[in-house]
């Protein structure tokens, strides 16, 4: 059965701790950990705070954001490498990452053989995320990930539509969806409207359209991992923050679990 998951992004600046505890409160199948904070980089913590809480680890999410560049080195393949490593650890079988930037040449030139020697030798499945290109108002974008930033358009064999990213990019989530068929493993359910600021909005406030997504993901039998990815910042409290969580969980039950149950 496909799970909803909270990725622990979703409460910044709160901890990675503090995700588990919203997970388990609220009522989330699984947390996906992005690597970022300290807790989050260390395996028995990871390990200790799933047990604690009663909820499993998903994903484990590479820390490949502009941000986490010099968090567990500054090699890119090591950081892929520790991920994989967290990820057996803690019983996860995914790890997300993002192509590579375009100045990481190297790194860039070999990802696509590279993710494919990984997933062989670790078992894990590194689920390439599609990005959007780069621009600072409703201009024309510039292209910053290589070998670019939509993975239906190279061999992975695991895949991740983040629906933020596909409306910032203004690419139809769904097409994208067919094109990678059942190379699609992960989802990160959010939203956004268009604009060149990746919005990670609570589904179903923007326009990408995540409602029909779901649905249409839920009709091809898609069996992997739901995870709700969303920018909480501006809440206020923390009874603002579980609220938007929760609403994002019961969308996702809506559009997707009540589609698959019958």
């Amino acid at each position: 059965m496909t799970r909803i998951g909270l990725s622990s992004s979703s409460v910044y600046p709160e901890s990675t701790a503090h995700a588990f505890g919203y997970a388990a409160k609220v009522g989330y199948d699984a947390v996906e950990v992005m690597v970022i904070d300290a807790l989050s980089q260390q395996i028995s913590t990871v390990a200790q705070l799933s047990e604690h809480h009663g909820v499993p680890v998903s994903a484990i999410h590479a820390p490949c954001l502009l941000f986490t560049q010099r968090v567990w080195g500054t090699e890119p393949w090591g950081k892929l490498e520790r991920s994989a490593e967290m990820a057996a650890a803690v019983g996860a079988e995914v790890v997300v990452v993002h192509p590579p930037f375009r100045w990481q040449k190297e790194y860039a030139a070999n990802f696509v053989d590279g993710i494919a020697a990984l997933e062989e030798s670790t078992g894990i499945a590194f689920a390439v995320e599609n990005m959007y290109p780069w621009r600072a108002s409703s201009r024309r974008g510039i292209e910053m990930y290589l070998p670019g930033w939509d993975p239906s358009q190279e061999p992975y064999a695991n895949t991740t539509i983040d629906l933020s990213h596909a409306a910032i990019a203004a690419s139809d989530p769904i097409a994208m969806a067919d094109r990678l068929g059942d190379r699609l493993r992960h989802v990160h359910l959010t939203d956004g409207t268009g604009s060149a600021k990746d919005e990670h909005l609570v589904p179903g406030r923007g326009s990408v359209g995540a409602a029909a997504f779901l649905e249409h993901v839920a009709g091809t039998g898609f069996s992997g991992e739901i995870v709700v990815e969303i920018n909480t910042r501006k809440c206020n409290t923390r009874t603002e923050r579980e609220a938007d969580l929760r609403e994002s969980l019961e969308f996702a039950r809506e559009h997707f679990l009540a589609v698959r149950t019958p």
